[in-house]
C-alpha cells in the first residue's frame, strides 16, 4: 500500500482525476488523505466527492470550505462565506438535482432552490465524517490550514485546524531568517493546505523544517498536487485555468 497526500481540490474534477490517473493511484489498494476544501471554486464539487468515495482507503480531512457546505446540509442556510467559491458548489449540486441555473447572489451569500435533501445521503456522510486532523502512527500530523504552535495540540478550538494560518507562516518566517522554529507539538512531520503556494511565487510543493505545503493553487489559477508520503515524488495537474478556460473568476 502506498501513501499519498493530496492538497486542496476546490472543484477541479478535471485536475483531480489527472493526478490520481498521473500517480497511477491503486482506488483498491493505496491510502490517499485528503486535506480538505474539496468544494468550492470550480463547478465539479458534486463529481470530485463522488470520485474520492470510489476510494477504499481514503482519509477526508475538513476544510473551512468544507465546514461552510456541512453547515448548509444541516440548516439549509447559505452562508455569507459562499461568495469564495460558493458559484461553482451550488451549480455543480443543482445540476445533479435537475435545478441548473436556480439561484442568484446576494448580499448575505447565495439564494437558490437547492435544499438539504438534493444532496444525496453519501455525500452528506462524506461530509460529516470528515476529520479535524489525523495522526498516523510514524506521527505525522494531517491537518487543511495549522494550529497554533504555541498551544499544545490537542487544547486547540476546532476551528483553528482549518483556519489557522500561523503555523506556515511562523516556520516560513523562521527558515527566511535562519531562526529555529519553535513548536510544542512533538510531530515527525506535518502536512498542510489552505495557504496557496501561489502567495509565494510557486505552484509547487513548499516546506518549512517539517511543514509541507501541498496547497498549489488549484482554487486559483495553480495546479492541483499530489505526493507519496515516502517518497516524496510529487504529480501535479494542468493549471486549473486552463483545464477550465470558460470561467473568469472562480472566486465569486
Amino acid at each position: 500500500m502506498r501513501r499519498l497526500v493530496m492538497g486542496d481540490i476546490h472543484g477541479a474534477y478535471k485536475a483531480l482525476k489527472q493526478c490520481l490517473n498521473q500517480s497511477g493511484f491503486d482506488y483498491e489498494k493505496d491510502l490517499l488523505i485528503q486535506l480538505g476544501d474539496v468544494v468550492d471554486g470550480y463547478p465539479d464539487s458534486f463529481d470530485c466527492v463522488d470520485e474520492l468515495l470510489k476510494i477504499k482507503h481514503l482519509v477526508a480531512i475538513k476544510g473551512n470550505h468544507d465546514d461552510w457546505f456541512a453547515e448548509f446540509i444541516k440548516t439549509d442556510f447559505h452562508p455569507y462565506f459562499w461568495n469564495h467559491g460558493g458559484k461553482g458548489t451550488l451549480s455543480s449540486y443543482l445540476d445533479h438535482a435537475g435545478k441548473s441555473g436556480d439561484f442568484f447572489q446576494s448580499r448575505n451569500g447565495y439564494k437558490s432552490a437547492l435544499e438539504p435533501n438534493d444532496i444525496p445521503a453519501s455525500h452528506q456522510a462524506f461530509f460529516a465524517r470528515q476529520q479535524t486532523y489525523y495522526i498516523d502512527e510514524e506521527k505525522r500530523c494531517f491537518v487543511h490550514a495549522g494550529f497554533n504552535a504555541k498551544l499544545p495540540f490537542l487544547a486547540q478550538d476546532e476551528e483553528e485546524y482549518y483556519w489557522d494560518r500561523s503555523l506556515w507562516e511562523s516556520a516560513l518566517l523562521c527558515q527566511r531568517k535562519g531562526e529555529q522554529f519553535a513548536i510544542q507539538a512533538d510531530f515527525k512531520e506535518i502536512y498542510i493546505g489552505h495557504t496557496p503556494t501561489l502567495n509565494y511565487d510557486t505552484d509547487r510543493p513548499m516546506h518549512a523544517f517539517n511543514i509541507h505545503n501541498l496547497d498549489t493553487g488549484a482554487g486559483h489559477n495553480g495546479r492541483l498536487t499530489i505526493m507519496d508520503i515516502e517518497t516524496g515524488a510529487f504529480w501535479q495537474s494542468d493549471v486549473t485555468t486552463a483545464l477550465y478556460p470558460e470561467l473568469k473568476n472562480v472566486r465569486n
